[in-house]
């Protein structure tokens, strides 16, 4: 293990540890050791170990779960966009949208994808167009980039075996985990194609939430440009 010695003790298991989270040595919903082991496997003071691993916890890469043990935390993002974009059944359960490709193709990236995802202006992306349904009506379509390298496999698989959910497909395939994402909220007015893709008039409100995601490496992972109407978004915020 390589520490960089001007950091202190902590904080260096706590990158080591971060490494190999990242490298999926422990996966998403796996158990790391106990502390005990830990602390004896680095021989390191059990309370250092303790830090280090608090201080995973506090940012979101880790989880303790209750006489069960510390778990790689798996960043659940199934529901996100419903905070602005709401369908529920009678019963008040969220509806999942269904999904329908519309495009997929590789690209080099331009200077504002490449900026977003920490690559070279030129490299190569996977481009994805997708429209999410509820009952056959469009609700969202969504625009979203990925590096190439570490999704080539995406190229190779059917569109039709995507599925309605894209991170369990990126884990499955591809050995890319999602922890965290930040967004962003903007308004537009609906061009030509999209105003024919949501059923919608030329020049009504659209509201645009763009998806930042990044791995547990701290790398971006995804971008993601979601278009939805207006009508449809909510907005929620309890502050204290």
């Amino acid at each position: 293990m390589q520490f960089d010695e001007r950091l202190p003790l902590y904080q260096r298991l706590r990158d080591d540890l971060a490494t190999k989270i990242a490298e999926r040595i422990w996966k998403p919903d796996e158990a790391l050791p106990s502390e005990l082991n830990l602390a004896a496997q680095y021989r390191v003071a059990p309370g250092t170990m303790r830090r280090a691993i608090e201080t995973l916890v506090v940012e979101g890469m880790l989880e303790r779960r209750q006489g069960r043990g510390t778990y790689v935390r798996r960043a659940d993002f199934t529901g996100s966009l419903f905070r602005f974009f709401r369908h529920v059944e009678a019963g008040g359960e969220p509806v999942i949208p269904k999904s329908e490709i519309l495009l997929r193709k590789e690209q080099p990236a331009g200077k504002d994808v490449a900026a977003k995802l920490a690559i070279a202006a030129g490299d190569s992306v996977i481009y994805l167009k997708r429209r999410r349904l509820i009952e056959g009506a469009a609700l969202l379509v969504e625009e979203i980039w990925l590096p190439k390298r570490p999704f080539a496999r995406l190229l190779k698989i059917p569109v039709e075996d995507y599925g309605d959910l894209l991170y369990p497909l990126y884990e499955r395939e591809c050995h890319c985990s999602i922890a965290r994402a930040e967004e962003f909220l903007s308004v537009d007015l609906a061009q030509t194609a999209l105003a024919r893709q949501l059923n919608i008039k030329v020049g009504e409100p659209v509201v645009v939430v763009e998806r930042l995601a990044f791995g547990f490496d701290g790398r971006p992972l995804e971008w993601r440009r979601s278009r939805g109407r207006a009508k449809q978004f909510h907005y929620k915020v309890e502050i204290r």
